[in-house]
């Protein structure tokens, strides 16, 4: 029998669908395992990335009733993915590429807490939501969208030029097969999404504090509360404001090259959706709306397009999701960490990776060696994992990486 979101832990975890076990450490499978826990919890899964985060794993997908979890979401709220196709070829980059790195240097800034000086800032629609308005916390959070719009995180954001291959026609797109020049960029919603975050995630653990510390980051809010709501509409604030800032930053970064795209995509993860399932055992047959949250899961419903990225180093693919029911319509965000930042920045050296980056013609402008390839699981290993939950339609190679500096300074 299925608990109600009034219940205790479950004393033993629902049982979760699996992909690319053998990658996945056990410290994230317990992770996930606690989830399953939750009164709250309806389905889940866990994606060949898969790796330990705060309460729900990366790569973790967590289906629950009448709730959502900020932690569950994350910290960076609405993290995306965008692609930007161009007529050109790529071998532009090698042709001007002092052009082509004068423009991810100058309209481009990175790291935690980075913003555009006030002669810098651009306008966007996002700016004028009625939303920010909605309460006293958003209307705060207004200038730090102000000032950051268009900007990058720190870690593994970046902003990357490089060679797209589209493998077939693809009508529906508007696009003949061949070869792309092509801009791929991943950030969030920056402080914004990093201010909603710890504030509602404090406010849920100090509902729920009869939860054991090492399940604390999993306390959820009721959208039947006044709190619940108030998450909801601020979380989805913050990706509109994270869809913007990926607009802005592929804006300025092609003008100064003085290219126009044929096309943009884009896909978000760390975020809550409203979906329909088939309803779970213990509950009346039929379908039932659930929230679903993909910590760093991409949305793979029949027919969505998604963007998985490899490293630095690494190819990223375009995809086209099978809408699997036992993966709640998802996939992987990426190729998933095999080091900590921390043994990642012990145990790699400059001089490896540089030469990983060289052998694949890569130029890295910025970027720490806790980001370097080697720390990442093989991307083609991890597709190869999710074959029945993804279709590629091309593959993304980069070819001039910008990524926040290595001190951390920009």
């Amino acid at each position: 029998m299925v608990m109600s979101q009034y219940g205790d832990l479950r004393d033993n975890p629902l049982p979760y669908a699996i992909w690319g076990e053998e990658f996945i450490d056990p410290e994230a499978r317990q992770q996930m395992d606690n989830a399953m826990r939750l009164p709250v919890s309806i389905a889940g899964a866990l994606m060949p990335d898969a790796h330990v985060g705060y309460g729900l794993p990366i790569g973790g997908v967590l289906a629950v009733e009448d709730a959502v979890i900020p932690y569950a979401v994350g910290v960076d709220i609405a993290c995306r993915m965008r692609l930007s196709l161009y007529r050109e070829s790529p071998i532009l980059i090698n042709q001007k590429i002092g052009q082509f790195r004068k423009a991810l240097m100058e309209q481009t800034r990175f790291g935690a807490g980075k913003k555009w000086a006030r002669h810098e800032r651009v306008s966007h629609p996002v700016l004028d939501d009625p939303d920010w308005d909605s309460t006293r916390f958003l209307r705060s959070l207004h200038q730090t969208a102000v000032e950051q719009l268009g900007t990058s995180g720190s870690g593994n954001h970046f902003v990357e030029w490089g060679a797209f291959r589209l493998e077939a026609d693809q009508p529906d797109l508007g696009l003949e097969h061949g070869e792309y020049l092509a801009l791929l960029s991943h950030s969030g919603s920056r402080g914004v999404g990093y201010q909603i975050a710890s504030t509602y995630s404090k406010q849920a653990m100090l509902l729920h504090q009869e939860l054991d510390k090492t399940i604390r980051h999993l306390a959820w809010l009721s959208l039947e509360t006044h709190i619940g709501q108030e998450y909801w509409i601020a979380m989805n604030l913050a990706g509109r404001f994270a869809a913007a800032n990926h607009e802005v930053i592929h804006q300025r970064v092609a003008k100064a090259i003085g290219l126009k795209p044929i096309l943009s995509l884009e896909n978000h993860h760390n975020f809550a959706w409203k979906e329909r399932f088939p309803a779970p055992p213990g509950y009346q047959q039929g379908e039932r709306e659930v929230i679903v949250h993909r910590k760093g899961a991409t949305p793979a419903g029949k027919g969505v397009l998604g963007i998985i990225p490899g490293s630095m180093g690494d190819p990223g693919y375009l995809v086209r999701g099978r809408g699997l029911i036992e993966s709640l319509n998802s996939a992987s965000h990426g190729a998933g960490r095999a080091m900590s930042r921390r043994q990642a920045a012990e145990t790699i050296t400059k001089t490896e990776r540089d030469r990983y980056l060289q052998a694949r013609g890569v130029t890295l402008l910025g970027g720490g060696l806790d980001e370097a390839p080697q720390a990442y699981k093989p991307i083609e290993q991890v597709m190869a994992a999710q074959r029945e939950l993804v279709d590629l339609l091309g593959q993304f190679r980069p070819m001039l990486v910008r990524m926040t500096h290595e001190a951390g300074n920009d």
